[in-house]
């Protein structure tokens, strides 16, 4: 019977039996990496995959905002924090919002993160990314830690369930005092987000408290969004 080493062994790995250490990669992977480039905090950009950087519909006009948004506060981070790394732009490394976040980051002439994921229908990550710092992640979990651990402010425009997702994750660990620091979110559009969720017949239903429509604030300007993200991200 041939001999087995299991610290290589790619059946062995991919198994069930394996699985704990495909997870642990996914958290010791990065933070050696994030470690390396010596970044400290980041500002998260959630949105569609399909949002497309056109002017053909009024929901496309996100894309140029996005970006714009990524360039001025990169711009920011590389005026006042640049020798410390800090508020590093981060996306989902795909196209739409993500890579506009990406491709603003990239005008200032400063670094961005894609935390990418492996899906068998979905579009591979961007072009805009900072080289190394580009990552693809198998476990969505995973995935979200990363988006979560790091951030100090949260940027969420237009998007389908998987920007949702995202969303009432984060909203649920500030909620829950699993995230106990402060975390600036805005949701950006107004024409998008106003009715798509029913905030007050959750708070008269009982389901959530009026403070907790205090964790986000909605807003339709870069300028705007902008001034409040530096405001209020923890320095």
């Amino acid at each position: 019977m041939g001999k087995r080493r299991f610290y290589n062994d790619e059946k062995f790995l991919g198994s069930m039996s394996g699985r704990p250490l495909r997870i642990l990669s996914e958290y010791l992977g990065p933070l050696s990496v994030i470690r390396h480039h010596n970044i400290k905090d980041t500002i998260v950009f959630f949105g569609s995959a399909r949002i497309r950087d056109k002017h053909d519909s009024s929901i496309n006009q996100y894309y140029g905002k996005a970006r714009k948004l990524a360039k001025l506060l990169t711009e920011w981070n590389m005026e006042n924090y640049q020798a410390e790394n800090r508020f590093i732009i981060t996306s989902g490394a795909g196209p739409g919002i993500m890579q506009a976040a990406n491709q603003g980051a990239k005008d200032a002439g400063g670094k961005s993160v894609g935390l990418g994921i492996s899906l068998p229908f979905e579009q591979t990550n961007n072009k805009f990314i900072t080289k190394g710092l580009n990552f693809v992640f198998h476990y969505f979990f995973m995935r979200k830690f990363w988006f979560t651990y790091l951030t100090k402010g949260i940027v969420v425009w237009p998007g389908g369930f998987g920007t949702l997702d995202e969303l009432f994750d984060i909203l649920t660990l500030l909620q829950c005092k699993k995230i106990t620091r402060k975390i600036p979110i805005v949701l950006f559009g107004s024409e998008f987000w106003d009715g798509l969720i029913n905030w007050d017949k959750l708070i008269q239903a009982g389901t959530i408290s009026p403070e907790d429509v205090k964790l986000f604030v909605i807003k339709d300007s870069v300028e705007d969004t902008f001034n409040y993200l530096t405001r209020n991200m923890r320095k």
